[in-house]
């Protein structure tokens, strides 16, 4: 026969009869069917292994393992051990898990030896794409992975075998006009890549799950909430879902009816205990609580009304602070204007209020904001405030109580002594004894990308601030940044809260990001816009949007680029630093202008930005930020309308750079080549991620 080229093709073969193989199937397939014949003397070179012998071309260097990994004749030496001394040899097995394995095996007395695992592909089993079948959703039991139903709407197709996947009970073709959608919490419904590019839209929670809904393709779909705003949109089917408790996502798939989720384990050994004395035990024991928590309730509630008439200044949620540490406090507004003297010494106005220093009844001193244009009823206002008291890092300011009293609402913070960080970076320059050294700015740097880390991928909801900037960046006594007013911008919304695009946001000339003003939906690479201009005025000392003769008329943000490019990198540090570490100072430069790149797609997510800084990945040179247009606001702070639907898609095509150089090497690059958007998505998804990728 002639020879068939077979380099880089993958094979499956049976042998026929002596000597001869017949192909199965292969990687590169032809349609047409072949023998190969293999030998010493063959002309298609063949390297056959099957059962436990030798091939007659290995020359006495490759071996074969029959199904029980016994191992054949072994009269050879390995020329490359990657393994430890004991390793005889290593191979590689899909296994039926859909996990691709590699093995190694070690000599024994017998000449036979031990199998062991040495590495998998992926890590952690309910990744694998399809594990639990069509429908079927994996977790973990007992730090096994386990396959389930996603309710039960759902059945098993196998009962004795939960990996064969799940169907409907009711197939959806068979109720028209009864479909609804069922939500899955902290469930991610796995994606592979060449399903990307008709799925991948940036949509909010209630927009990506009417979309699946209105769909007539779509069967399921799944939100990610690490900052991204990414809606996956399963068609026609899903294969598989991931459900566990730290995964930021949330997944909706179409049942016929009334959606039924499955019993929480609580309730299924509850189903199971038919002991009508054991029910009766746990009854009586619960009424006996309850009694004595109501007696001891009753004293308690008697105990501070009556210090509350001997005091009368404190309310009773004040006095409880101590038992409830950590909850915010609730102030009436008479008690927050006692305690600011009539909001008498005002600290500062932002975008969102005044704010005023004052002195509690138990001597300890708060910063006190009064918000305006909140049209919020209580409940709401109040449910706002427990999400943003339940956000507790080293770099955000804490949050010590509110009041919510008829039309006030106000916000009681920690007061922190050094104030905000603009009163240290945009000081004349006769003040130089206000300036920060360059130690302090980079830790001011890195600790506000923490905190704004924390709260874009950290939090059980992403938070987006939609107002970075020094004002908002506060400085305790030992200069540590933390960062103020997250949150806020939900309060705004007398609409709808969970959407950011439908509201009318504020924010600030000078830290918009260009798609915020283009009115396009308000994501988590807003914020990552205003740190990185942020970060320019740190490492300089002068507002982003200044312009003076100094610049040759541009904005300081642009002038400051091309001094940049031409390596003038001292021209743009701030004159009043003595001492400045080169390293950290352009990796702060080249960070900034990777955050304020005209593409979101380009800008790197927070976390990655504080891996950049802290010198763990290489940079690459940036490309060249363009000019956002920002209107003819002459004020400090604008709003901008964004009144575009919940139901717009927006994600931008230019995607991340890479990070492969290192920051010596400083100055432009082109922009690197297009990527797919797959490139950038979660690992959940079933897709790598690239370790030097700062969007990643």
């Amino acid at each position: 026969m002639a020879p068939v080229p077979l380099f880089g093709t993958l094979l499956l073969l049976t042998e026929v009869f002596h000597m001869r193989l017949l192909m199965i199937w292969a990687t590169f397939s032809s349609s047409i069917t072949k023998v190969f014949q293999y030998g010493p003397r063959s002309r298609t070179r063949l390297i056959p292994w099957f059962l436990h012998r030798i091939s007659p071309l290995s020359n006495g260097i490759l071996v074969g393992l029959d199904p029980s990994f016994a191992r054949g004749m072994i009269n050879m030496a390995f020329t490359t051990d990657y393994g430890e001394s004991n390793d005889v040899f290593r191979f590689l097995r899909m296994d039926n898990d859909g996990n691709l394995r590699i093995y190694s095996s070690s000599t024994g007395n017998n000449g036979s030896g031990n199998i062991t695992q040495t590495w998998a592909a992926v890590t952690d089993q309910c990744q694998v794409y399809g594990f639990c079948g069509n429908m079927g959703i994996c977790s973990y039991k007992d730090s096994k992975p386990v396959c389930g139903c996603p309710s039960q709407n759902f059945e098993p197709v196998n009962e004795h075998d939960g990996r064969k996947g799940c169907k409907r009970k009711v197939e959806i073709e068979d109720c028209p006009g009864d479909v609804t959608m069922l939500q899955l919490e902290h469930t991610m419904f796995l994606t592979y890549p060449p399903e990307l590019s008709d799925q991948l839209v940036t949509l909010a929670i209630v927009a990506c799950r009417t979309n699946c809904l209105a769909s007539s393709t779509g069967t399921a779909s799944t939100l990610v909430a690490d900052g991204s705003g990414f809606c996956y949109l399963k068609t026609p089917d899903l294969v598989s879902g991931y459900q566990g408790a730290v995964l930021p996502s949330t997944s909706f798939i179409k049942v016929c009816g009334q959606a039924i989720p499955n019993p929480s384990p609580y309730q299924e050994a509850s189903a199971k205990d038919n002991d009508s004395l054991h029910t009766m035990v746990i009854v009586s024991v619960v009424m006996a609580s309850l009694l004595a928590l109501v007696v001891v309730g009753i004293g308690f509630w008697c105990l501070l009304y009556s210090n509350r008439n001997k005091s009368g200044r404190m309310s009773v949620q004040y006095e409880l602070v101590d038992y409830a540490s950590g909850a915010p406090v609730k102030f009436s507004y008479r008690e927050l204007q006692q305690s600011t003297k009539g909001f008498s010494e005002r600290l500062g106005e932002g975008g969102f209020g005044a704010v005023y220093k004052g002195t509690l009844a138990n001597r300890m001193v708060v910063a006190v904001k009064q918000l305006e244009g909140i049209e919020q009823g209580e409940r709401q206002f109040r449910m706002e405030v427990a999400t943003i008291s339940s956000t507790h890092h080293l770099n955000l300011v804490r949050l010590v109580g509110f009041c919510c009293e008829g039309r006030h609402r106000l916000l009681v913070y920690e007061f922190l002594k050094n104030g905000s960080l603009d009163k240290f970076l945009f000081t004349s320059k006769d003040q130089s004894g206000k300036s920060l050294k360059w130690e302090n700015r980079f830790n001011i740097a890195l600790g506000t990308a923490r905190g704004i880390t924390y709260l874009h991928e950290e939090c059980r909801d992403c938070i987006i601030h939609c107002d970075i900037k020094p004002e908002n960046i506060l400085l305790d006594e030992a200069y540590t940044a933390k960062v103020s007013d997250f949150g806020l911008a939900r309060l705004m919304n007398p609409k709808d809260h969970r959407h950011l695009s439908l509201a009318s946001i504020r924010g600030t000339r000078g830290y918009l990001a260009p798609e915020w003003l283009a009115n396009h939906p308000i994501t988590s690479k807003c914020d990552v816009y205003s740190y990185g201009m942020v970060l320019l005025e740190i490492v300089s000392g002068r507002r982003n949007f200044e312009v003076s003769p100094e610049t040759d008329g541009k904005k300081f943000s642009l002038w400051a680029y091309s001094e940049f490019e031409k390596g003038h990198i001292e021209a743009i540090v701030d004159k009043r630093i003595k001492d400045v570490d080169s390293e950290e100072v352009g990796r702060a430069i080249m960070v900034s202008f990777w955050c304020i790149q005209e593409q979101p797609s380009r800008r790197p997510m927070m976390g990655k930005v504080v891996q950049m800084l802290e010198g763990v990945i290489d940079i690459d040179s940036p490309p060249a930020p363009k000019p956002a247009v920002e209107g003819s606001s002459r004020g400090t702070t604008i709003t901008v309308n964004s009144n575009v639907s919940g139901l717009s898609t927006y994600a931008a095509s230019t995607p991340a750079p890479s990070s492969s150089s290192s920051f010596m090497n400083i100055g432009p690059s082109p922009p690197t080549p297009e990527r797919e958007m797959g490139k950038e998505s979660s690992s959940l998804l079933g897709l790598k991620r690239s370790e030097t990728d700062p969007d990643s």
